[in-house]
C-alpha cells in the first residue's frame, strides 16, 4: 500500500513540475504516471552504476556531479516516455532538482507515517 500511495504522489509531484516548468512537457496523466515508473527503474537500476562508476567526478565535484546524472537521465527517460518531453538538458536538470523538491513537500503534508 505504502508504494501505490509514494507512486501516486510522485504522480502528482510530476504533473506539478511539468506544470511549473515551461521547459517540461507532459502530454497527460498516462504520460505522468508511465513516467512515475520509469524514473523509479531508472533511478533504482541504472543511477547507483553510473555513480559508481564517475565516482571520482563526483568525489572531485563534492556531489555535484549526481546533478548532471539526474539531468542525463530524465533525459532519458524522455526518450523512453512517449508524451514526455524535455527542451534542453538545462531544463532537465532542474526538473529532476524541481521534482526533487516538490516530491519532499508532498510526502510531508502526506503524513507518510510508519506503522509498526
Amino acid at each position: 500500500m505504502k508504494t501505490l500511495i509514494h507512486w501516486v504522489v510522485s504522480v502528482i509531484a510530476i504533473l506539478i513540475t511539468a506544470y511549473i516548468l515551461p521547459g517540461v512537457h507532459v502530454t497527460g496523466i498516462f504520460s505522468a504516471f508511465v513516467l512515475a515508473v520509469v524514473l523509479g527503474a531508472v533511478n533504482a537500476i541504472l543511477r547507483p552504476i553510473l555513480i559508481f562508476l564517475t565516482l571520482p567526478l563526483t568525489v572531485l565535484s563534492l556531489g555535484l556531479f549526481v546533478l548532471i546524472i539526474n539531468g542525463f537521465l530524465v533525459m532519458f527517460a524522455a526518450l523512453i516516455v512517449p508524451g514526455f518531453a524535455v527542451d534542453n538538458f538545462w531544463w532537465a536538470l532542474l526538473f529532476g532538482i524541481v521534482l526533487a523538491i516538490v516530491s519532499f513537500v508532498l510526502e510531508m503534508f502526506g503524513g507518510a507515517e510508519e506503522t509498526f
